[in-house]
């Protein structure tokens, strides 16, 4: 398989479970009157929060398209760096939670770092020429 298709479909697979998880927080008791009050995970709800919620959400999205469109050198170069800068915004999420969503939030952190772990070694491995 070539290496743009299994870094797209680690992209899409981190896609799925990154949206899943921010979709499963909203059963959590409370979680849906703090977001019509206004405030997510202790951040007023604006311009800026929404901005910067979308751009988050915007990169992975548009690394499917450009893991299977891009140039290998340049493939190779962007998935390391955003793999790498996504690995710290995963843990992020689990930051201020109660230990009684410890499973969770570590099986999901667990689990997308796995597949940044993936998309990195995936990268970083990518042979140089094609036998």
């Amino acid at each position: 398989m070539p290496v743009q298709a299994k870094l797209a479909a680690a992209w899409t697979s981190f896609m799925f479970l990154y949206i899943y998880v921010d979709y499963l927080a909203l059963y959590k008791p409370g979680f849906v009157d703090d977001i019509l009050a206004g405030i997510v995970h202790e951040f007023d709800i604006g311009p800026t929060f929404v901005a910067i919620a979308l751009t988050l959400m915007a990169i992975p999205i548009l690394m499917i398209l450009l893991s299977a469109t891009l140039p290998a050198r340049v493939n190779r170069t962007i998935n390391l760096v955003v793999a790498t800068l996504y690995i710290p915004v995963s843990m992020f999420n689990a930051v201020g939670e109660s230990w009684t969503y410890f499973y969770f939030y570590g099986l999901s952190i667990g689990l997308e770092v796995l597949l940044l772990a993936f998309i990195l070694r995936s990268a970083w491995t990518w042979p140089r020429r094609i036998a």
